[in-house]
């Protein structure tokens, strides 16, 4: 059994089809929400369609004190509040990048991706991405942080989870987000 200390948290929220206008009205709110967890962010953006052209949801990676603090950011968020996510993917992370987004070097803002690699039930986490191009990476776990679930990465290439290690490998476009 694998038990974690951090009380990080990731966070996809995953935009339900015909929403996007309520989404551009709602962009203020969303981002006031989001000003009072400054402190404690670690990453944050919305993934995209294929060409970039539109969002199609939101990633967060949140140090929060406790499942019920997770909760409360998921479903109070002003998004979901007013049904613009179809579903919220809500899991227990642990940062082993050592740092937010904003401190990664990179450039390639038009080549951003959230990885998410599904586990192969009874697997164990694979070895840490030793890449550059990685923003942030970390193992996914289930809420009282018993079981590894999968591993999410954002980083500037979409290929960087060996797909053997894994059920299933999403990668997604993804850019950094915040004020405009």
């Amino acid at each position: 059994m694998t038990t974690i200390d951090a009380m990080e948290y990731f966070f996809w929220c995953r935009d339900r089809p015909g929403t996007l206008d309520l989404r551009w009205k709602l962009a203020e709110e969303h981002w006031s929400f989001m000003d009072a967890y400054a402190s404690r962010m670690i990453a944050r953006g919305p993934t995209l369609t294929a060409d970039r052209s539109a969002p199609t949801g939101s990633v967060h990676i949140v140090d929060l004190p406790d499942a019920a603090a997770a909760r409360r950011f998921a479903f109070e968020e002003p998004n979901y509040r007013a049904g613009v996510y179809r579903d919220v993917l809500i899991r227990r992370f642990e940062n082993r990048s050592g740092r937010t987004m904003w401190q990664f070097p990179g450039t390639d803002e038009e080549g951003r991706f959230l990885l998410l690699g599904h586990a192969r039930p009874g697997s164990a986490p694979p070895r840490d991405l030793d890449d550059e191009r990685v923003i942030v990476q970390g193992p996914l776990f289930a809420e009282d942080g018993s079981a590894w679930l999968g591993t999410a990465v954002l980083a500037e290439a979409p290929d960087l989870l060996d797909a053997s290690l894994y059920a299933a490998v999403e990668a997604h476009p993804w850019q950094f987000g915040g004020r405009r």
